[in-house]
């Protein structure tokens, strides 16, 4: 189907046991992984701003009053690939697919003012050909213990009780549970005494467009002996994340492939940094990519049996913001 870089997971476990820092970049499908040490970063045209860790030295201002547009493809569009989503699941191959779009944007902000001036838990600006500002953590090692975050489930904060509504949504519910067994089952594969510590967290995202509700959870284990000090390996076990693909995995990245009709690239890939201990990592979501000359927001959601094509498409394009106010 396709070849997973292999070559470049052993360099992450040899770099990681040898306790040497660096910050690692991981596509989609896995196929690249890039690995900075913590003096190439700059030379190599990477600007990275985590929660602990930070490559920015002085923010920049904007002098200008910020133009944005997407054009979003139609609902007729977006509904031959939800379509052949919704074949797959109720034919029992998935029962909960990402599915993503491709969106044309206008802006007068290059990436890296787009990089400077957004606002989110993790942001990285990669060599003038795509910039991303997530909220989603995807995995933390800290002293042997392996913590991971899912994220799923999104609302308009403007609706009257959204945080209420979010959590008692029915589609939202559902796909919320898929996603927390499914990376409880993932963690298991690397780590031992997994347990859920918090279910349905919510969180406020602020964004120039809208301001939104997302609900998380926190899952943990200890790393098994194996995995220990190997970042690669534990890499390597866990993509593609399960939380931007879907349940169960295999079978779902196949649906994802064929339903999606673009490459992904390195929107929902991770990337994380190394500190020579502990580990903090994220999805590439909320992502904008440059070809050419032109710009594209990558966005999507979760697809169940529950869902409804307008709800979908909708989602989808609430997605299209950047978190700048």
């Amino acid at each position: 189907m396709f070849s997973v870089n292999h070559q470049k997971f052993l360099e992450m476990d040899e770099l990681s046991l040898q306790k040497v820092p660096y910050f690692f970049v991981i596509d989609f499908l896995s196929q690249n992984v890039e690995i900075y040490k913590e003096d190439e970063i700059e030379k190599s045209g990477l600007l990275i701003d985590f929660q602990h860790f930070s490559t920015i030295k002085n923010k920049q201002e904007l002098p200008k009053k910020i133009e944005w547009k997407s054009f979003p493809e139609t609902q007729e569009s977006f509904k031959i690939g939800f379509e052949k989503v919704q074949k797959n699941i109720r034919l029992g191959n998935s029962y909960l697919v990402n599915y993503t779009r491709k969106t044309k944007i206008q802006t007068n902000l290059s990436l890296k003012e787009i990089f400077y001036q957004s606002n989110a838990k993790y942001k990285v600006f990669y060599k003038d050909f795509f910039v991303f500002f997530s909220p989603e953590t995807f995995v933390k090692i800290i002293d042997g213990k392996i913590l991971t975050f899912p994220m799923k489930g999104t609302i308009d904060a403007s609706v009257e009780n959204a945080a209420e509504i979010l959590k008692n949504d029915k589609k939202e519910k559902a796909e919320h549970y898929t996603v927390v067994d499914l990376l409880r089952n993932d963690l298991s594969m690397v780590a031992d005494d997994v347990k859920v510590d918090q279910f349905q967290h919510i969180d406020f995202i602020k964004t120039q467009q809208k301001d939104l509700y997302a609900m998380s959870s926190e899952i943990s284990g200890t790393l098994k002996p194996e995995f220990n000090g190997k970042l690669g390996s534990v890499m390597q076990k866990l993509l593609p994340a399960g939380s931007i693909l879907g349940a169960p995995k295999p079978k779902t990245l196949e649906i994802i492939l064929e339903a999606e009709g673009y490459d992904r690239g390195y929107y929902t890939g991770v990337c994380g940094w190394f500190d020579g201990e502990n580990v903090d990592s994220c999805v590439m979501i909320r992502f904008i990519e440059k070809e050419g000359e032109q710009l594209y927001f990558k966005s999507g959601g979760g697809i169940t049996h529950m869902s409804k094509l307008e709800d979908e498409y909708q989602e989808m394009k609430n997605k299209i913001y950047v978190p700048i106010h």
